[in-house]
């Protein structure tokens, strides 16, 4: 999973970044500090791997990883190039889920590129900068189907009147993603080149005064704003998970104690990022390693076998799977053997989140 962090410059979108992946990116108090992305691969956090790791007295851990991707800022005219925007732009098509960073603090001695604080302002030029630049690659790509569409092939017809409903939909002001398109719906167009399509997290970076209170009204402004445009919202102070990030691993469950807080905000972002794509994983284990491997919730066993190795998916036999639970529970993969808890599932199961499988195949 790939996820582009944005946000208009000095909003604490840098900040934010470093916290999450510890990667030291710059972060300075003027615009444009980021021109070339930066990029982290961040561990899914996974207490299941510890536990299977001492079971199976597994010699590594491998566990699922997601790849942020620390974009500069963009501005009012991007999507005509201003502020480096097309570069930006295509930094962000490279990209699974967007995290939309939003200022929703007052503190007079960080530069801000309006006169006053307006996080939904702020998402409204990014969001409409997205929408723009969708709107021009799709009046190319309906320049295209036009032609076609006029040898009488159904497809093309499909595809042209997809991209009028887009159309459509971005002339009134909504962003792609209201349209709910599915992966084999943007495919007939070619879906990759858009971006308001893409899911998105607003992060709402608040003060340290503002950690545990109730919601200021920026934030309550956020949330209206994203409900509306079918979005989550998570509020974050970023300069406190960057202290967070630059203490010793065995201090921060202490430090968020202190501060009223259950998980960081790499969970939080990392949680609402599997929720926002349908995610979640499932497990290996055995003497070599433990690891997780990320698939889409609704994957079918061959398909997941698919993602160690495409001869897994060829030659898939059936799968040999208990639950993480069911194992835990039982202290060992013989006992929950004998419990009748280990299954045998064929090409038509699909997986759920913490099966722990063995795959067999045949090629």
């Amino acid at each position: 999973m790939k996820i582009g962090v944005v946000g208009l410059p000095n909003v604490g979108k840098s900040t934010l970044f470093n916290a999450i992946t510890e990667a030291g990116a710059e972060c300075a108090n003027y615009p444009f500090c980021t021109i070339e992305p930066n990029v982290g691969v961040v561990a899914v956090p996974d207490d299941r791997l510890a536990v299977l790791e001492k079971m199976y007295s597994s010699k590594r851990v491998v566990p699922a990883v997601i790849e942020f991707v620390d974009i500069a800022g963009l501005v009012k005219g991007a999507s005509h190039g201003e502020g480096l925007g097309n570069k930006f732009l295509s930094h962000i098509r490279e990209c699974d889920a967007i995290i939309e960073v939003v200022r929703c603090f007052d503190d007079p001695n960080i530069i801000n590129v309006s006169e006053t604080v307006d996080p939904v302002r702020d998402a409204e030029v990014i969001n409409t900068e997205l929408m723009l630049a969708d709107l021009e690659s799709i009046v190319k790509r309906r320049a295209r189907f036009e032609k076609t569409v006029k040898s009488g092939d159904p497809k093309a017809a499909a595809a042209l009147d997809l991209l009028n409903r887009m159309t459509a939909c971005i002339d009134s002001g909504k962003s792609l993603r209201s349209m709910k398109l599915d992966d084999e719906t943007l495919a007939t167009v070619d879906g990759q080149f858009l971006l308001s399509v893409k899911p998105i997290i607003y992060c709402a970076n608040i003060s340290e005064d503002d950690i545990g209170a109730n919601e200021n009204k920026y934030v309550q402004a956020v949330r209206e704003y994203a409900q509306a445009d079918g979005a989550a919202v998570i509020d974050i102070c970023a300069k406190v998970e960057n202290e967070i990030s630059q203490l010793p691993k065995s201090e921060r469950a202490e430090y968020l104690d202190a501060l009223g807080l259950t998980k960081s905000g790499l969970e939080r972002v990392i949680t609402s990022g599997y929720e926002l794509l349908g995610l979640m994983s499932y497990l290996t284990a055995g003497e070599k390693e433990v690891r997780a491997w990320t698939i889409e919730r609704g994957t079918t066993a061959p398909k997941a076998a698919g993602k160690i190795h495409s001869d897994f998916e060829r030659g898939f036999i059936r799968a040999e799977i208990v639950s993480y639970d069911d194992l835990v529970s039982c202290g060992s993969l013989v006992a929950a053997k004998s419990a009748g808890k280990l299954r045998s599932e064929g090409k038509d199961y699909v997986m759920r989140d913490g099966d722990v499988v063995e795959f067999k195949f045949n090629v």
